[in-house]
Formats: C-alpha cells, sequence, structure tokens
C-alpha cells in the first residue's frame, strides 16, 4: 500500500510500481491506512511521514502496537535531515528512503524486502 496525500507522488508510485509487476492499494493519511489494514493483510507499505489527519509516524506506532498482522513499512520523506532516518527506525519502520527516489531503489528495496 502507498500511504501518501499528494495525488501526483501517488500516481508516479503507482506507476513505477506498475511497471515493475506490482500493484497496490492507496490511502491518504495514517488513519485510512490503519482502516485498510483491518480489511487487508498488505506485505509491505510505502509510509509518507508529512501527512494530514495522522502521520506517518503516528500511524507506524499504532500498527507496531496494537495489530496483529505487521507488514513491513517503509519510510518515504523528503526530509533527508539527520535523525530523521533514526526517528523512523524508533517509530517502528522497518526501512527509508528519501526523495525524490529512484525507480531502481524502489526496485532493491521491494527485492529486499520478499
Amino acid at each position: 500500500m502507498i500511504v501518501e496525500d499528494n495525488p501526483i507522488n501517488q500516481q508516479l508510485a503507482l506507476i513505477v510500481l506498475n511497471k515493475m509487476g506490482y500493484s497496490a492499494d492507496l490511502a491518504e493519511n495514517g488513519l485510512e491506512a490503519l482502516q485498510k489494514l483491518h480489511e487487508n493483510k498488505y506485505e509491505l507499505l510505502l509510509m509518507y511521514i508529512q501527512m494530514p489527519e495522522m502521520d506517518g509516524l503516528e500511524a507506524t506506532r499504532s500498527i507496531r502496537k496494537n495489530d496483529s498482522w505487521q507488514p513491513v513499512i517503509v519510510a518515504m520523506t523528503a526530509n533527508a535531515m539527520e535523525g530523521d532516518k533514526e526517528e523512523c527506525l524508533k517509530a517502528g519502520m522497518d526501512d527509508y528512503l528519501s526523495k525524490p527516489v529512484k525507480p531502481e531503489e524502489i526496485e532493491a528495496l521491494l527485492r529486499k524486502w520478499e
């Protein structure tokens, strides 16, 4: 699942994943992602950090604390400041990519977590 509030970024991520042979659902924020996780068992979440209603860090903490199904969660953020990666990992994310993300980086990440 792609958890991202920006429609352009959503479509770009879908295009890249589709070209690699993957399909993905979309959630516009952390709350929507939590709802969809109760309906489906996603293997991997591409979780953007800054979103309205519930950001990626809060959503990840909630998933790790409450859900029995534990997908791989990858942070995708434009914030490449020192300490951001550590904050994402501390929240329970499994991996981290800083935007802009190249298609080959996504492909390598998907292979890593298959």
